[in-house]
């Protein structure tokens, strides 16, 4: 579930309690959670919306919307799409999902901690499924690009690397989830923890 950075602020600060998503069947479980920009969501209550005319100004506002009108409309499908590309506009039914912010980011005390031997030797255990995947040495190459090209554009990685743009920043975000980089509104740095790991890597390589 999609949830831009403005409206993730203002779950954070108790504005916004409720999200609409129009889906076939729903996509959240109640008591699940999320990781957001602006930290950690928890999802309480997902109702189906039977009738969108019965939708207020008041509930409108508590999904961060103007009004109903606004509200109805960017729920209401767009017939010159297909359903694949209408994102919360696709779907049969329309359902309300209230939600409630419950803490910071974990990754954000994570990529502070250093990790010590036996700690490196995890993170290279979990990173070695991708380097299964994506060739051998994906890791350490990626982490040292980043490292010699701090706040570059993804898009020259990408470049450089010969591969697509979006896989290779969904690549990078399980790096970032294993807290070893920090993403900036333009490009990656490596945090501590990603410096750290980079440094035993090349330890261990010799």
């Amino acid at each position: 579930m999609l949830i831009s950075r403005m409206i993730a602020e203002q779950i954070r600060t108790g504005a916004v309690t409720t999200q609409y998503r129009r889906w076939d069947a729903p996509r959240v479980k109640v008591g699940g959670t999320q990781l957001t920009p602006a930290g950690l969501v928890r999802f309480t209550r997902v109702t189906r919306v039977a009738d969108l005319a019965k939708l207020t100004d008041r509930a409108a506002r508590a999904a961060g919307m103007r009004d109903a009108a606004a509200l109805r409309k960017a729920l209401t499908p767009r017939p010159d799409r297909k359903p694949s590309e209408r994102g919360s506009r696709g779907g049969a039914h329309v359902y309300r999902i209230n939600l409630e912010w419950v803490g910071e980011d974990p990754r954000l005390a994570l990529r502070e901690e250093l990790p010590d031997e036996q700690a490196c030797a995890a993170i290279a255990g979990k990173t070695a499924v991708l380097d299964r995947r994506l060739g051998a040495g994906w890791t350490r190459e990626t982490l040292e690009w980043i490292e010699a090209n701090p706040e570059v554009v993804s898009k020259r990685l990408a470049e450089s690397r010969g591969v697509e743009l979006a896989p290779m920043k969904a690549d990078i975000r399980k790096l970032k989830a294993l807290g070893l980089t920090i993403s900036h509104d333009v490009g990656y740095e490596l945090s501590p923890r990603g410096r750290r790991f980079l440094a035993w890597l090349r330890e261990h390589d010799g």
